[in-house]
């Protein structure tokens, strides 16, 4: 939802400075990552979305929830982010945070998708060409989809290279019908 990006963006920017500068950049984004899987539970997303609780107590709640988790400076940006009525957010800030964090420290992480299990080596090879295309660190998980018949689909960031057996039929399918 784009509304909810554009409410998490000045959030998400101001922890991502604000890590950056202290070298917390590691420890913040875990941290935002526990807070952001907290107020996703539904039952937490209620809570925080009660209008019978004040900035403070929901501060205060999910402080005591997340416990010593959080440093002194997270436990503030939870309180600014109660005080304005954006705990809510936490998911999208989080998201948009990983997004700064990977950007700062030129990675990125790719998703492999193949009709079989990857070797180590290709894995590596294959981590090894895509770091080379993407100008980047690669960080690689793959996961195996046999209905992809054969090839690999791989995806990074919004780039999507469709290399499957699956997607080459259809496209031959297509082209045959028109």
């Amino acid at each position: 939802m784009a509304e909810l990006s554009t409410l998490a963006r000045p959030y998400a920017k101001a922890a991502f400075e604000f890590a950056r500068d202290n070298d917390a950049l590691a420890q913040w984004s875990e941290m935002l990552m526990l807070a952001s899987q907290l107020s996703a539970q539904p039952k937490v997303a209620e809570l925080l979305s009660s209008p019978s609780l004040t900035s403070n107590q929901m501060a205060n709640t999910f402080h005591g929830l997340l416990g010593e988790d959080l440093t002194v400076n997270a436990v503030n940006f939870i309180g600014a982010l109660a005080k304005n009525k954006r705990l809510l957010l936490l998911p999208q800030i989080s998201e948009q945070f990983q997004a700064l964090k990977a950007q700062q420290e030129q990675t990125v992480d790719v998703e492999v998708t193949s009709a079989f299990e990857l070797s180590e080596a290709e894995a590596a090879q294959l981590a090894q060409a895509l770091s080379t295309k993407l100008s980047r660190e690669v960080n690689l998980s793959s996961t195996v989809d046999a209905s992809l018949l054969g090839g690999v689909v791989v995806r990074a960031g919004d780039t999507v290279i469709d290399g499957s057996v699956r997607s080459k039929l259809a496209q031959l399918a297509d082209a045959m019908n028109h």
